[in-house]
């Protein structure tokens, strides 16, 4: 055997992405206002694109003349070192706005709990109990495992440096009247540990621990939850119809009290496309008078020319700069055409929707969009995702209009989504003491024609959030 380095000539194929590509998905996938900050900030870092004011045409001879005075060539040259306009190119910079964090359920109740009349180890203990509530504001772990971990606290070294060595042991009574403080407070039903506490606790809010509701939770909470209402009346004496209007108020009752506390942020929807109805015809158009039009810079490009005048890094920096112009505004405008294409097709697929409401969405598929606009799947997916469109109906997400279909008498097919639509409707119009079984709705929606399985009536109603026929009827 030979040991050695030798050469050979192989020929094959490779499939590379160009990184331009990589940047164009990202700006076809970008919402509205992502584009927004990432345009704001191309601006800032390429000098070679300008922002489009609609008043460019009127001041673009006073522009010129003031930009001539300035020695461009100077500034390219020296890599943008010249001090005045450096100070104003930094002016520009863009930062990212970051969100202000709100306050939470935790900083609400850790500011009553300090005008209660508590001391240092109080308050450290209804610390350890506020900080085990979750954002639905149930207590998460059990009161022993509050009591070991605030005494292994005070063998640590911080417990001993704020001289907490010098404590007693945490008991479990002083825990639980502990709990019972922070109960107290604000939102009724916080810091329970199960949803029958929680209501419970609602209900001595409310001083109704004497009421039927009180009893009822107390003492029958499983057959509450199973709607077992006749049950109920038999074990406390009572009419089945007294039982109902009990379970009418534990209705009104907070199930996560703690929710409106969870500090959750304000998300903001900006519709990327409009759709409005013009003399009895639907126009689509774009939503992006907010978005910075971008143009080539006239004074850049006159510099650019010349191209003797630069050698070494600033020849490629110009180079770059200007290629990278031109492609981001061809990109921007390909996405934007792109957008149009698939909305103007969903328009003409979806005109009943439009004109009828959801009951007459059609199924539609990513693939069918692909086929008649020519471009790929994947191309749709990034076109439709995180988008949203301003309709007569409503603004909705692009991802609304694609649903899959179950099959007619007639031969067409009907929206997945429409069917859910008319199941809502079916059991929101439907008789409370005789409710619509699963098997009753197969029925109605054969009577119109629809083929439907009585498990997908099922799927759909648990994904509506409907409970089934027995849960739902009421005495």
């Amino acid at each position: 055997m030979k040991i050695g380095l030798q050469q050979s000539v192989r020929l094959g194929q490779e499939l590379r992405i160009n990184p331009r590509l990589y940047q164009a998905m990202d700006l076809l996938y970008m919402p509205l206002l992502d584009l927004q900050q990432h345009l704001k900030q191309e601006l800032v870092q390429n000098p070679f694109l300008d922002l489009v004011e609609p008043t460019d045409d009127e001041v673009e001879e006073s522009e010129e003349k003031s930009e001539d005075e300035i020695d461009w060539e100077e500034i390219l040259l020296d890599g943008f070192e010249t001090g005045g306009r450096r100070e104003e190119f930094e002016e520009r910079e863009y930062y990212e706005p970051v969100a202000v964090q709100s306050r939470d359920l935790y900083d609400h109740l850790r500011d009553q709990l300090s005008l209660q009349r508590v001391d240092t180890r109080q308050l450290l203990l209804g610390g350890e109990i506020i900080g085990n509530i979750d954002d639905d504001g149930f207590l998460t772990c059990p009161l022993e495992q509050i009591v070991a971990s605030l005494n292994d606290y005070l063998e640590t070294d911080e417990g001993k440096a704020r001289r907490f060595e010098d404590w007693p042991p945490f008991t479990l009574e002083e825990v639980e009247e502990m709990l019972k403080v922070i109960q107290s407070l604000d939102p009724p039903g916080i810091a329970a540990r199960d949803l029958r506490e929680t209501l419970l606790l609602q209900l001595c809010d409310k001083d109704m621990t004497d009421s039927l509701v009180y009893r009822i939770i107390d003492e029958h909470f499983d057959q509450v939850v199973n709607h077992r209402w006749a049950e109920i009346s038999k074990a406390l004496g009572v009419s089945p119809q007294v039982v109902q209007a009990a379970a009418d108020e534990i209705s009104k009752l907070d199930p996560k009290p703690g929710i409106q506390y969870s500090g959750t942020e304000n998300n903001f929807v900006m519709a990327d496309l409009v759709v409005e109805k013009v003399d009895g015809e639907y126009i689509v158009f774009h939503n992006d008078t907010a978005l910075p039009r971008l143009r080539l810079s006239a004074v850049y490009r006159e510099i650019a020319k010349d191209k003797g005048k630069f050698k070494g890094e600033n020849k490629e920096f110009i180079s770059n700069k200007l290629n990278n112009a031109n492609w981001m505004i061809q990109a921007i405008e390909q996405r934007r055409q792109t957008m149009l294409k698939v909305m103007n097709f969903i328009v003409d697929r979806q005109r009943d929707f439009f004109e009828e409401g959801i009951e007459q969405l059609k199924p539609l598929t990513l693939r069918e969009v692909a086929e008649v606009i020519d471009m790929h799947e994947s191309t749709v997916s990034r076109v439709s995702n995180q988008k949203y469109v301003q309709t007569p109906r409503g603004v909705l997400p692009l991802k609304f209009f694609f649903s899959s279909g179950l099959s007619t008498d007639s031969g067409e097919d009907v929206s997945a989504r429409g069917i859910k639509a008319r199941i809502q409707k079916l059991v929101a119009d439907e008789d409370s003491k005789k409710p619509l079984t699963d098997r009753a709705i197969v029925d109605i929606l054969k009577r119109e024609g629809v083929n439907i399985a009585r498990r997908t009536v099922a799927k759909y109603r648990d994904q509506l959030g409907i409970l089934s026929a027995r849960m739902r009827k009421r005495v």
